[in-house]
């Protein structure tokens, strides 16, 4: 995507007026995005977005800029304007180039597929989710894939090229009964092509999705008060991601606003509990072979049975904390700088039988998916919406409940936590952090908090 010896010229300007490290960061993308809603196509996008990020760390300090003109005069334009903005110390020195990181994809890619063929698909979908019942009011179906290409170059030789894609379905389905309505939401996705749907047919993602709804159009208000939860494995890790992955970012925990800075070696969990990020994962959505900074993606165990290990750094953080790059530096596009980022994290599997942990409760609660939530992670602190959740009445799943909210601290929770399955089930999401979104995934095994607050209206 761009020729060796320009990327040396551009990060020589980059660094010719002072500056420790640069990398420049290429890309090219082509999105194609349809919606479906109303029984109806509502919107079918197709674009590409091309351009060059290019960055400069000084005394601990970024300059950042981004082009859209990459021919070499608009490349050296932005090194200069970068290379004012980064005015301290010696000027920095560019190693030499290695041979590049190489990421390809296998699949049956989503750009060989017409747009035709993509509208065919949702619209099925959407017949298949109106058919489900009388009851179903409303349905949207969203298709969305991403092809990017890119290539890194580094002031300190590493360099990285290859193409990602992602592809990703998500059904909203409203069922109504008199004035009462409730949602049904399933995505499914990955950094898969059309392949995805053999394994996740489009019509079974919208009948979940109806289905849902339906579920929680006769649950009963749920209970409230302190008490045992099971978390299925079903539910993915959005408690991990929040409650605790964030805190783990090492920009987070190394600036004080984690509840886990500086705390590498302490005891955090119980000694059940392992979390690991890994981005080196087959299909899962936030895998790749190398990160936003040319690091190769990694498996990262961040909490070894209950011990603080670790925490996901970019190259930024690994120089700030004198430790080494995890391949957790990402970036939503050229136009944004790489900051540390989860990519599939998850807490490990255990022994326990699932069926045995759930006949385990006498009476409780049954998560069997999460939704949205807030975590305060300089106190770990996090309240989280229950989408679909059961009671548990003498070791059985019982009726729908809805309105649950699990209320608890993130910390304490992970040290509260005495039964961890050996099943894995994954959700995926695009997560959010300093004005960007990059995609992610999260998962866990069923697992048992003997207590925890439950916010509900019964």
């Amino acid at each position: 995507m761009l020729d060796r010896n320009l990327a040396q010229d551009i990060l020589a300007r980059a660094l010719a007026r002072g500056g420790e490290y640069a990398d420049l960061f290429v890309e090219a993308r082509r999105t194609a995005a349809l919606v479906f809603e109303g029984d109806r196509m509502e919107s079918v996008v197709d674009t590409v977005d091309a351009g060059a990020g290019l960055r400069v760390l000084f005394g601990g300090r970024t300059a950042y800029g981004y082009t859209n003109d990459g021919t070499p005069a608009g490349l050296r334009a932005l090194a200069s304007e970068v290379a004012a903005a980064a005015r301290e110390g010696v000027a920095g020195c560019v190693a030499a180039f290695a041979g590049p990181l190489r990421g390809t994809f296998a699949g049956r890619h989503p750009g060989r597929s017409s747009l035709s063929a993509k509208a065919r698909l949702v619209a099925s979908a959407n017949a298949a989710a109106r058919g489900r019942d009388p009851r179903v009011r409303q349905v949207r179906i969203t298709y969305r894939d991403v092809a990017q290409r890119l290539a890194i170059f580094t002031s300190t030789g590493d360099t990285a090229d290859g193409e990602r894609v992602l592809t990703t379905l998500a059904a909203t389905v409203v069922a109504g009964e008199g004035d009462r309505l409730q949602t049904g939401y399933v995505p499914v996705g990955g950094t898969v092509g059309m392949e995805l749907f053999d394994a996740e047919p489009a019509e079974a993602v919208a009948t979940r999705a109806a289905d849902l709804a339906l579920v929680l159009l006769d649950a009963a208000p749920a209970p409230s008060g302190p008490m045992p939860v099971v978390l299925s494995s079903e539910a993915g890790g959005t408690m991990v991601h929040e409650a605790v992955g964030h805190g783990l970012e090492a920009d987070l925990a190394g600036e004080g606003l984690s509840v886990y800075g500086d705390r590498i070696g302490d005891v955090v969990a119980a000694p059940i509990v392992s979390v690991v990020d890994d981005a080196t994962l087959p299909g899962r959505r936030g895998s790749f072979a190398f990160d936003d900074e040319a690091v190769p993606g990694a498996r990262t165990v961040l909490v070894e049975r209950g011990v603080l290990r670790g925490y996901l750094h970019d190259r930024r953080s690994a120089m700030k904390l004198a430790a080494a790059p995890t391949g957790n530096g990402r970036r939503e596009s050229y136009r944004h700088a790489p900051i540390p980022r989860m990519t599939n994290i998850f807490i490990a599997p255990g022994d326990d039988d699932p069926e045995a942990i759930v006949r385990s409760v006498d009476r409780g609660l049954f998560v069997r998916r999460m939704g949205g939530g807030q975590v305060n992670t300089v106190n770990g602190d996090f309240v989280f919406e229950v989408v679909e959740g059961y009671r548990l009445e003498h070791g059985r799943i019982g009726e729908p409940v809805r309105g649950a909210t699990l209320t608890g601290n993130g910390p304490a929770v992970l040290t509260a936590i005495d039964r961890v399955g050996r099943d894995l089930g994954f959700a995926i999401g695009t997560c959010g952090k300093d004005g960007q979104g990059v995609p992610v995934a999260d998962a866990q095994p069923t697992l048992r908090i003997p207590e925890i607050i439950v916010g509900g209206t019964a």
